[in-house]
C-alpha cells in the first residue's frame, strides 16, 4: 500500500501563519467518514492559548475520509493506521511546533493513541473522545515509561464503538498513560458539553 499524506491545503488554522510562533499547537483528528471542518466548529469552546489546526486523514471514505478503513482484508489495520500515523509526524515536522496536544475523535482518538506510540515524547497530551487504542502485538516499553497525559471521554450509550475494544482500551491505557477517565451518562456516539467542558479543563491543566 502506497505511503499516505497529509494534504496541507486541507489544514484548517485557528490563526494565520504569522500568529502561530511561540504558541502551543493543538491537532485536531475527525472521525471515519468525516473531514476536517467537523471538529474545527468546537474551536471556540477550546482553550484559547493553543494554536488549533483541524486535518484531513488521508483516505476517502464515502463522502469524507479516514485515517484506515474498516476492512482488513487489503492490509492490516495497525499498518495502515501506521502509515497514517507517520504522514502526520511528517506533517508536523514542517510546522516546528515544539509543543503539541492532540484531541481526536472515534477513529481520530484512535489515531492520536497511535501517535503516542510512535512518539511518545512528541507530544504534551492527547484527549480521546469515544475514541479507543488498536489491538495490536507492539513493544510500548517507552510509552509506558513517558506516560503522557490523555484524557478519554466515553459515552454510556455509545453503539458504534464495539465493546471489546473498549475493554482493550480500560486495560491498555492506565499502563500506558497518566489517564484521565470520564464517563457520560446516556451519551451517544457524540460528544456533549460536559465532556467539551471537561476536555477543554484537561486542556488548560496541561499548558499551566
Amino acid at each position: 500500500m502506497r505511503a499516505q499524506r497529509i494534504d496541507p491545503d486541507a489544514v484548517l488554522w485557528s490563526a494565520p501563519e504569522r500568529e502561530r510562533a511561540e504558541r502551543p499547537l493543538l491537532v485536531l483528528l475527525h472521525g471515519y467518514g468525516s473531514h476536517e471542518g467537523d471538529l474545527f466548529g468546537l474551536s471556540p469552546q477550546l482553550p484559547l492559548q493553543p494554536v488549533i489546526a483541524s486535518v484531513r486523514a488521508p483516505l476517502r471514505a464515502g463522502s469524507g475520509y479516514a485515517w484506515f478503513p474498516y476492512s482488513t482484508e487489503e492490509a492490516p489495520v495497525e499498518g495502515v493506521a501506521d502509515d497514517a500515523a507517520h504522514a502526520l509526524l511528517e506533517w508536523l515536522g514542517t510546522t516546528r511546533s515544539t509543543s503539541v496536544g492532540l484531541l481526536g475523535f472515534s477513529q481520530g482518538g484512535a489515531m492520536a493513541l497511535q501517535l503516542l506510540r510512535l512518539a511518545p515524547t512528541r507530544f504534551a497530551y492527547a484527549a480521546v473522545l469515544a475514541g479507543f487504542a488498536i489491538d495490536e502485538s507492539r513493544d510500548d516499553t517507552n510509552l509506558s515509561a513517558v506516560q503522557p497525559p490523555v484524557f478519554w471521554g466515553r459515552g454510556t450509550a455509545d453503539e458504534v464503538i464495539p465493546a471489546e475494544l473498549v475493554a482493550h482500551t480500560q486495560r491498555w491505557l492506565p499502563s500506558h498513560s497518566t489517564l484521565t477517565e470520564r464517563i457520560y451518562e446516556d451519551l451517544a456516539h457524540g460528544v456533549s458539553a460536559a465532556e467539551l467542558g471537561d476536555v477543554s479543563a484537561f486542556i488548560r491543566r496541561q499548558l499551566a
